[in-house]
């Protein structure tokens, strides 16, 4: 498996009393799929994995295998804090379908850059599905570094890497390794294009969630080496992408696919968009619109 493209990191509808809304998550898989999103993550952080109970995860990640039926790979967040959890998670997922494994370095414990190696291996080597290693230390606490990932590039369960560090210099030194069989991913909305237009693969994206199309037309352009169309689409996402960090990830994302009539609200201790941001929302949500309806035109 190569993962490469636009690449959407999924929100997780819940409905007014805070359940699953699987109506609204099936309308949410279908959009993606329409508008030409190359990948699916299930479960993620921003599909708020921490907030989940087992059978509300067994049952996002089971409809999401049927909705989407083979037509763009279906990737399971599995990452804990634990190896073995890690592994059992990653079976888990495995065996309800998904495609492969984003496997966050894991949060909170700060392991050693020799821990990290011990715990992707691992997870690797029991081989329940393919790996992709995911790096973001604003959020775990944890970062893996360059060296680190060439130690476990070459293995063959480890598929790529979605690298949040959204510095040049480290996505120049985790370029050096793609090959084949293993991808460079952003994981930084802001600094996609760039990354794109070096080299990088693919986006794993959190506004893609609200702008698909915009997502994927900004691949094809940047992957293409585009740089004058890619980076005038850039331009005209960037507030929505700034758009994005408000307030702390999935909340102003949900705030948009609200108003695009996917889903309610969040659990705590996450809490709906501050009232202070709801007009910001509403003129976010037309912006959406507008430059979807924009890609819709380009391509016809």
């Amino acid at each position: 498996m190569r993962l490469s493209g636009s690449i959407t990191a999924l929100a997780t509808p819940f409905d007014p009393d805070g359940e699953l809304d699987l109506a609204a998550w099936r309308r949410l898989l279908e959009q993606q799929l329409e508008a030409g999103t190359q990948a699916l993550v299930v479960a993620g952080s921003t599909g708020e994995a921490a907030a989940l109970l087992d059978a509300e995860y067994d049952a996002l990640l089971r409809s999401a295998v049927e909705i989407v039926a083979g037509r763009v790979p279906v990737v399971a967040g599995t990452g804990l804090s634990n190896t073995a959890k890690t592994i059992e998670m990653t079976r888990r997922a495995g065996s309800l379908g998904a495609d492969a494994a984003l496997v966050v370095t894991p949060p909170y414990v700060r392991p050693t850059q020799d821990g990290l190696l011990a715990h992707y291996r691992a997870v690797a080597d029991d081989g329940a599905l393919p790996v992709l290693l995911y790096n973001v230390p604003g959020r775990t606490g944890c970062d893996m570094l360059p060296d680190t990932v060439a130690a476990l590039a070459g293995h063959p369960r480890i598929i790529g890497i979605k690298e949040a560090v959204p510095g040049p210099e480290r996505m120049a030194a985790l370029l050096a390794l793609r090959d084949a069989g293993f991808s460079v991913l952003s994981g930084d909305d802001p600094t996609a294009c760039r990354a794109m237009l070096a080299g990088a693969d693919g986006v794993v994206s959190v506004a893609s969630n609200a702008v698909p199309r915009a997502f994927r037309r900004l691949c094809d352009l940047a992957r293409a080496g585009d740089d004058g169309p890619a980076a005038g689409l850039d331009a005209q996402l960037a507030a929505v992408v700034a758009f994005m960090g408000i307030e702390p990830n999935p909340v102003p994302v949900k705030a948009l696919l609200q108003r695009q009539g996917i889903g309610h609200g969040l659990r705590r201790p996450l809490l709906t968009l501050s009232q202070q941001h709801q007009d910001e929302a509403t003129r976010m949500a037309a912006a959406c619109q507008d430059i979807e309806n924009a890609c819709i035109t380009a391509a016809g």
